[in-house]
């Protein structure tokens, strides 16, 4: 049954991991803005305003929407555990994808009180998952092992 449904939910799949992306991308770039006007109180508030709803109403139900459809896909190919370490790695770079999501939650609840980190960490930070999504993308289509 769940054949009949592969290519939807394979279309889910992408939509959702772009969408989780968007907001992994866009998050850290809201904090280098939140470092760098942390002394303007009418802007943070905005900024945190943003924060929130990109964080909880975009991001979080993405990221539970990529976890589900990939979840899906996997169950619906054969053998796809055994088809080489590839899909090891893939699986261990998405985890850390979840943990750099969970990250940014925290950073944002810390923003929210204090400025312990510096705009240049959070230039840094937001380079993170473009490095993890290039390397799943490439295990994806390569599958160099």
């Amino acid at each position: 049954m769940l054949f009949l449904y592969f290519s939807y939910i394979k279309v889910f799949h992408v939509v959702s991991i772009i969408t989780w992306m968007a907001m992994l991308f866009y998050l850290p770039r809201l904090f280098v803005y939140h470092a760098q006007q942390y002394d303007n109180v009418a802007f943070r508030k905005v900024v945190a305003i943003q924060e929130k709803k990109l964080y909880y109403f975009i991001g979080y139900p993405a990221m539970i929407a990529v976890l589900i459809s990939g979840s899906l896909i996997t169950l619906s190919i054969p053998g796809i555990m055994k088809s080489g370490g590839w899909i090891h790695a893939k699986f261990t770079l998405v985890l850390l994808l979840i943990v750099y999501h969970f990250c940014c939650g925290f950073y944002r609840k810390k923003l929210l009180h204090s400025c312990y980190k510096s705009e240049r960490f959070f230039r840094f930070f937001n380079e993170i998952p473009t490095l993890l999504m290039i390397a799943i993308v490439y295990l994806v289509i390569i599958k160099p092992f």
